[in-house]
Protein backbone atom coordinates (compact mmCIF):
# COMPACT_ATOMS: atom_id res chain seq x y z
CA UNK A 1 0.00 0.00 0.00
CA UNK A 2 1.20 3.35 -0.72
CA UNK A 3 2.27 6.15 2.06
CA UNK A 4 -0.84 8.46 0.65
CA UNK A 5 -3.44 5.46 1.10
CA UNK A 6 -1.72 4.81 4.44
CA UNK A 7 -2.34 8.18 5.09
CA UNK A 8 -5.82 8.11 3.84
CA UNK A 9 -6.35 5.24 5.69
CA UNK A 10 -5.21 6.32 9.13
CA UNK A 11 -7.13 9.64 8.64
CA UNK A 12 -10.04 7.57 8.47
CA UNK A 13 -9.65 5.76 11.21
CA UNK A 14 -8.97 8.79 13.20
CA UNK A 15 -12.04 10.30 11.79
CA UNK A 16 -14.42 7.57 12.81
CA UNK A 17 -13.04 7.14 16.40
CA UNK A 18 -13.74 11.35 16.91
CA UNK A 19 -17.12 10.22 15.09
CA UNK A 20 -17.58 7.76 18.02
CA UNK A 21 -16.53 9.51 20.59
CA UNK A 22 -18.61 12.18 19.92
CA UNK A 23 -21.55 10.39 19.31
CA UNK A 24 -21.11 8.68 22.68
CA UNK A 25 -20.75 12.05 24.27
CA UNK A 26 -23.42 13.51 22.77
CA UNK A 27 -25.74 10.72 24.07
CA UNK A 28 -24.10 10.96 27.32
CA UNK A 29 -25.18 14.77 27.79
CA UNK A 30 -28.74 13.89 26.68
CA UNK A 31 -29.11 10.48 28.42
CA UNK A 32 -30.45 10.62 31.80
CA UNK A 33 -28.51 8.19 34.37
CA UNK A 34 -32.04 6.58 35.35
CA UNK A 35 -35.95 6.71 35.09
CA UNK A 36 -36.75 8.27 38.34
CA UNK A 37 -38.39 11.69 38.73
CA UNK A 38 -38.30 11.98 42.60
CA UNK A 39 -36.60 14.96 43.73
CA UNK A 40 -33.83 14.40 45.27
CA UNK A 41 -31.55 17.43 47.33
CA UNK A 42 -28.36 17.93 46.06
CA UNK A 43 -26.21 20.15 48.56
CA UNK A 44 -22.75 21.84 46.98
CA UNK A 45 -20.83 23.18 49.77
CA UNK A 46 -18.95 26.31 49.72
CA UNK A 47 -15.84 25.74 48.61
CA UNK A 48 -16.57 22.42 46.62
CA UNK A 49 -15.09 21.95 43.18
CA UNK A 50 -15.72 20.55 40.03
CA UNK A 51 -14.00 17.37 40.57
CA UNK A 52 -15.81 16.82 44.30
CA UNK A 53 -19.52 17.80 42.38
CA UNK A 54 -18.75 15.53 39.87
CA UNK A 55 -18.09 12.23 41.85
CA UNK A 56 -20.82 12.96 44.25
CA UNK A 57 -23.39 13.34 41.73
CA UNK A 58 -22.04 10.01 40.28
CA UNK A 59 -22.45 8.13 43.22
CA UNK A 60 -25.91 9.12 43.59
CA UNK A 61 -26.76 8.12 40.63
CA UNK A 62 -27.81 11.24 39.05
CA UNK A 63 -25.06 11.12 36.19
CA UNK A 64 -23.14 7.99 34.73
CA UNK A 65 -19.55 9.45 34.17
CA UNK A 66 -18.30 12.16 36.26
CA UNK A 67 -15.13 12.60 33.86
CA UNK A 68 -17.67 13.12 30.66
CA UNK A 69 -19.74 15.67 33.15
CA UNK A 70 -16.14 17.58 34.16
CA UNK A 71 -15.01 17.46 30.63
CA UNK A 72 -18.63 19.08 29.49
CA UNK A 73 -18.41 21.68 32.29
CA UNK A 74 -14.71 22.09 31.19
CA UNK A 75 -15.84 22.61 27.02
CA UNK A 76 -18.50 25.23 27.97
CA UNK A 77 -16.18 27.08 30.31
CA UNK A 78 -18.29 26.99 33.35
CA UNK A 79 -15.62 25.53 35.63
CA UNK A 80 -15.75 28.06 38.31
CA UNK A 81 -19.57 28.62 38.12
CA UNK A 82 -20.86 25.98 40.26
CA UNK A 83 -22.61 27.75 42.97
CA UNK A 84 -22.87 26.66 46.39
CA UNK A 85 -26.41 25.50 47.47
CA UNK A 86 -29.20 23.15 47.59
CA UNK A 87 -30.55 21.80 44.29
CA UNK A 88 -33.79 19.93 43.58
CA UNK A 89 -32.66 17.38 41.09
CA UNK A 90 -33.43 13.67 40.09
CA UNK A 91 -32.05 10.64 37.64
CA UNK A 92 -34.70 11.64 35.07
CA UNK A 93 -32.81 14.82 34.52
CA UNK A 94 -29.99 14.47 31.19
CA UNK A 95 -26.74 15.41 32.54
CA UNK A 96 -26.53 18.51 30.22
CA UNK A 97 -29.80 20.12 32.61
CA UNK A 98 -28.07 19.12 35.66
CA UNK A 99 -24.63 20.99 34.04
CA UNK A 100 -26.75 24.21 33.45
CA UNK A 101 -28.63 24.14 36.53
CA UNK A 102 -25.40 24.09 38.79
CA UNK A 103 -23.82 26.71 36.57
CA UNK A 104 -26.55 28.53 36.60
CA UNK A 105 -27.06 28.92 40.35
CA UNK A 106 -30.68 27.72 40.28
CA UNK A 107 -31.09 27.23 44.27
CA UNK A 108 -34.06 25.26 45.62
CA UNK A 109 -36.20 27.88 47.49
CA UNK A 110 -38.45 27.77 49.89
CA UNK A 111 -41.63 30.22 50.91
CA UNK A 112 -40.90 31.74 53.83
CA UNK A 113 -43.93 33.90 55.68
CA UNK A 114 -43.09 36.92 58.03
CA UNK A 115 -46.33 38.19 59.69
CA UNK A 116 -47.17 41.69 59.75
CA UNK A 117 -46.73 42.95 63.35
CA UNK A 118 -43.61 41.03 65.26
CA UNK A 119 -40.61 42.65 66.74
CA UNK A 120 -37.29 41.57 65.74
CA UNK A 121 -36.38 39.17 68.36
CA UNK A 122 -40.50 37.50 67.14
CA UNK A 123 -38.48 36.99 63.51
CA UNK A 124 -35.25 35.79 64.75
CA UNK A 125 -37.59 32.94 66.74
CA UNK A 126 -39.07 32.27 63.43
CA UNK A 127 -35.72 31.54 61.42
CA UNK A 128 -34.25 29.76 64.34
CA UNK A 129 -37.06 27.20 64.65
CA UNK A 130 -36.39 26.86 60.65
CA UNK A 131 -32.66 26.45 61.17
CA UNK A 132 -32.32 29.42 58.58
CA UNK A 133 -30.34 31.48 61.11
CA UNK A 134 -28.49 31.59 64.68
CA UNK A 135 -30.50 33.20 66.68
CA UNK A 136 -27.77 35.51 68.51
CA UNK A 137 -26.36 36.63 65.31
CA UNK A 138 -29.37 37.47 64.07
CA UNK A 139 -29.98 39.88 66.73
CA UNK A 140 -26.62 40.65 66.83
CA UNK A 141 -26.77 42.09 63.69
CA UNK A 142 -30.17 43.61 64.04
CA UNK A 143 -28.92 45.42 66.89
CA UNK A 144 -25.46 47.10 64.76
CA UNK A 145 -26.46 50.14 64.22
CA UNK A 146 -23.53 51.14 61.87
CA UNK A 147 -24.57 48.45 60.08
CA UNK A 148 -28.92 50.00 59.91
CA UNK A 149 -26.85 53.48 59.03
CA UNK A 150 -25.18 51.52 55.60
CA UNK A 151 -29.20 50.70 54.87
CA UNK A 152 -30.01 54.64 55.25
CA UNK A 153 -31.95 53.44 58.56
CA UNK A 154 -31.71 56.63 60.93
CA UNK A 155 -32.72 54.80 64.15
CA UNK A 156 -31.14 52.16 66.89
CA UNK A 157 -31.80 49.22 64.96
CA UNK A 158 -33.37 46.98 61.66
CA UNK A 159 -36.33 46.89 64.37
CA UNK A 160 -39.21 48.50 62.11
CA UNK A 161 -37.37 47.54 58.74
CA UNK A 162 -37.82 43.99 58.42
CA UNK A 163 -40.45 44.11 56.24
CA UNK A 164 -43.47 41.73 56.76
CA UNK A 165 -44.19 39.33 53.62
CA UNK A 166 -43.48 35.99 51.76
CA UNK A 167 -40.14 35.50 50.57
CA UNK A 168 -38.79 32.60 48.17
CA UNK A 169 -35.23 32.07 49.83
CA UNK A 170 -32.51 29.03 50.03
CA UNK A 171 -31.66 27.51 53.44
CA UNK A 172 -28.43 28.52 53.40
CA UNK A 173 -29.06 32.27 52.72
CA UNK A 174 -28.21 33.36 56.40
CA UNK A 175 -28.65 36.23 58.90
CA UNK A 176 -27.20 39.09 56.86
CA UNK A 177 -28.56 38.19 53.65
CA UNK A 178 -31.96 37.43 54.88
CA UNK A 179 -31.84 41.52 56.80
CA UNK A 180 -30.69 42.76 53.53
CA UNK A 181 -33.68 40.71 51.78
CA UNK A 182 -36.15 42.41 54.04
CA UNK A 183 -34.84 45.80 54.31
CA UNK A 184 -34.70 46.09 50.50
CA UNK A 185 -38.11 45.29 50.33
CA UNK A 186 -39.34 47.82 52.43
CA UNK A 187 -37.76 50.29 51.36
CA UNK A 188 -39.09 49.20 48.05
CA UNK A 189 -42.81 49.17 48.94
CA UNK A 190 -41.73 52.66 51.37
CA UNK A 191 -41.11 54.32 48.34
CA UNK A 192 -43.61 53.59 46.09
CA UNK A 193 -45.58 54.94 49.15
CA UNK A 194 -44.61 58.09 48.92
CA UNK A 195 -44.09 58.43 45.75
CA UNK A 196 -44.82 62.16 44.24
CA UNK A 197 -45.92 63.17 47.79
CA UNK A 198 -44.37 64.91 50.98
CA UNK A 199 -43.70 63.09 53.88
CA UNK A 200 -45.83 64.19 56.80
CA UNK A 201 -42.72 63.40 59.43
CA UNK A 202 -39.30 61.87 59.32
CA UNK A 203 -39.04 58.39 58.39
CA UNK A 204 -38.06 57.32 61.67
CA UNK A 205 -41.10 58.66 62.98
CA UNK A 206 -43.49 57.31 60.09
CA UNK A 207 -42.13 53.84 61.12
CA UNK A 208 -42.35 54.07 64.50
CA UNK A 209 -45.65 55.50 64.85
CA UNK A 210 -47.16 52.89 61.95
CA UNK A 211 -45.75 50.07 64.42
CA UNK A 212 -47.38 51.04 67.00
CA UNK A 213 -50.55 51.36 64.93
CA UNK A 214 -49.73 47.93 63.47
CA UNK A 215 -50.18 46.40 66.78
CA UNK A 216 -52.62 48.22 68.28
CA UNK A 217 -55.38 46.85 66.06
CA UNK A 218 -55.51 43.79 63.07
CA UNK A 219 -58.58 45.42 61.45
CA UNK A 220 -56.97 47.34 57.95
CA UNK A 221 -60.10 49.47 57.38
CA UNK A 222 -59.41 50.77 61.58
CA UNK A 223 -55.58 51.74 61.07
CA UNK A 224 -55.77 54.72 59.16
CA UNK A 225 -58.23 55.99 61.78
CA UNK A 226 -55.94 54.69 64.58
CA UNK A 227 -52.72 56.80 62.97
CA UNK A 228 -55.36 59.66 62.86
CA UNK A 229 -56.10 59.14 66.70
CA UNK A 230 -52.12 59.30 67.96
CA UNK A 231 -51.28 62.37 65.31
CA UNK A 232 -53.98 64.34 66.24
CA UNK A 233 -52.52 63.47 70.25
CA UNK A 234 -48.86 64.24 69.18
CA UNK A 235 -50.31 67.88 67.93
CA UNK A 236 -52.19 68.57 71.22
CA UNK A 237 -49.17 67.60 73.14
CA UNK A 238 -50.54 64.58 74.39
CA UNK A 239 -48.89 61.86 75.59
CA UNK A 240 -49.87 58.66 73.45
CA UNK A 241 -50.85 56.18 76.12
CA UNK A 242 -50.39 53.27 73.93
CA UNK A 243 -50.19 49.94 75.94
CA UNK A 244 -48.38 47.54 73.56
CA UNK A 245 -45.19 50.42 73.76
CA UNK A 246 -45.48 49.96 77.39
CA UNK A 247 -45.06 46.14 76.73
CA UNK A 248 -42.31 46.53 74.09
CA UNK A 249 -40.31 48.20 77.03
CA UNK A 250 -40.61 45.69 79.60
CA UNK A 251 -38.05 43.08 80.37
CA UNK A 252 -40.59 40.43 80.66
CA UNK A 253 -44.28 40.14 79.92
CA UNK A 254 -46.40 37.75 80.81
CA UNK A 255 -49.48 38.86 78.91
CA UNK A 256 -51.47 40.70 80.87
CA UNK A 257 -50.73 44.42 81.34
CA UNK A 258 -51.13 45.41 84.79
CA UNK A 259 -51.49 48.64 86.34
CA UNK A 260 -47.98 48.79 87.69
CA UNK A 261 -46.54 48.18 84.64
CA UNK A 262 -48.25 51.59 83.17
CA UNK A 263 -45.59 53.16 86.02
CA UNK A 264 -42.39 51.11 85.02
CA UNK A 265 -39.97 54.06 83.45
CA UNK A 266 -38.61 52.88 79.99
CA UNK A 267 -38.77 55.13 76.48
CA UNK A 268 -40.85 53.33 75.31
CA UNK A 269 -43.45 54.21 77.73
CA UNK A 270 -46.02 56.55 76.43
CA UNK A 271 -48.49 56.74 79.37
CA UNK A 272 -45.15 58.49 81.39
CA UNK A 273 -43.09 60.19 78.19
CA UNK A 274 -44.83 62.72 75.38
CA UNK A 275 -43.93 62.17 72.39
CA UNK A 276 -43.37 59.02 70.39
CA UNK A 277 -40.94 56.48 71.73
CA UNK A 278 -37.14 56.35 70.58
CA UNK A 279 -37.83 53.80 67.57
CA UNK A 280 -39.96 51.02 66.14
CA UNK A 281 -41.83 48.44 68.32
CA UNK A 282 -42.57 46.00 65.83
CA UNK A 283 -42.03 45.46 62.02
CA UNK A 284 -45.02 47.43 60.20
CA UNK A 285 -47.00 46.25 57.02
CA UNK A 286 -47.73 48.28 53.91
CA UNK A 287 -51.59 48.75 55.48
CA UNK A 288 -50.04 50.30 58.70
CA UNK A 289 -47.10 52.45 56.89
CA UNK A 290 -50.07 53.79 53.93
CA UNK A 291 -52.23 54.74 57.36
CA UNK A 292 -49.30 57.11 58.78
CA UNK A 293 -48.05 58.66 55.42
CA UNK A 294 -51.79 59.01 53.95
CA UNK A 295 -53.89 59.81 57.08
CA UNK A 296 -57.39 60.64 57.25
CA UNK A 297 -58.43 63.63 58.99
CA UNK A 298 -60.76 63.14 62.27
CA UNK A 299 -61.39 64.69 65.90
CA UNK A 300 -61.00 61.46 67.60
CA UNK A 301 -58.13 61.82 70.49
CA UNK A 302 -59.52 58.37 71.85
CA UNK A 303 -60.59 54.66 71.24
CA UNK A 304 -61.39 51.55 73.41
CA UNK A 305 -61.58 47.97 72.82
CA UNK A 306 -65.41 46.58 71.92
CA UNK A 307 -63.56 43.21 72.69
CA UNK A 308 -64.31 41.72 69.35
CA UNK A 309 -61.46 43.34 67.56
CA UNK A 310 -62.73 46.20 66.82
CA UNK A 311 -62.63 49.92 68.97
CA UNK A 312 -64.88 52.72 69.74
CA UNK A 313 -63.56 56.17 68.65
CA UNK A 314 -64.06 59.05 70.64
CA UNK A 315 -63.34 62.89 70.14
CA UNK A 316 -63.83 64.41 74.02
CA UNK A 317 -62.49 62.38 77.52
CA UNK A 318 -66.35 62.44 78.44
CA UNK A 319 -67.95 60.22 75.33
CA UNK A 320 -64.80 58.13 75.83
CA UNK A 321 -65.29 57.31 79.31
CA UNK A 322 -69.02 56.55 78.77
CA UNK A 323 -67.63 54.16 76.41
CA UNK A 324 -64.98 52.53 78.73
CA UNK A 325 -67.79 51.70 81.44
CA UNK A 326 -69.96 50.16 78.39
CA UNK A 327 -67.36 48.23 76.45
CA UNK A 328 -64.79 47.60 79.75
CA UNK A 329 -66.56 47.36 82.87
CA UNK A 330 -66.11 43.99 82.93
CA UNK A 331 -62.72 43.42 82.26
CA UNK A 332 -59.64 43.10 84.36
CA UNK A 333 -56.97 44.29 81.94
CA UNK A 334 -56.72 47.50 80.37
CA UNK A 335 -57.73 48.14 76.68
CA UNK A 336 -57.64 51.28 74.64
CA UNK A 337 -57.06 55.28 75.26
CA UNK A 338 -57.38 56.68 78.78
CA UNK A 339 -56.61 59.86 80.32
Amino acid sequence: MSKRGLIFISALLIFVLFSFMALHFGYFLISPAGFDKKEEIFIVKKGSGLRTVAAELERRRLIKGKNLFMLWVFLKGSTGDIKAGEYGLNQSMPPARICNILTSGAIKTYPLTIPEGLTAEQIANILAKKNLVNKIEFISLVRDKALAASYHIDGPSFEGYLFPDTYLISKDMGARALIDLMVNRFWNVFNDLIRDQRTPMPILEIVTLASIVEKETGLAEERPVIASVFLNRLKRRMRLESDPTVIYGLKSFDGNLKRKDLRVRSPYNTYLNFGLPPGPIANPGRESLMAVIRPVKTNYLYFVSRNDGSHYFSGTLKEHNRAVVKYQKTRRSRSGKKK
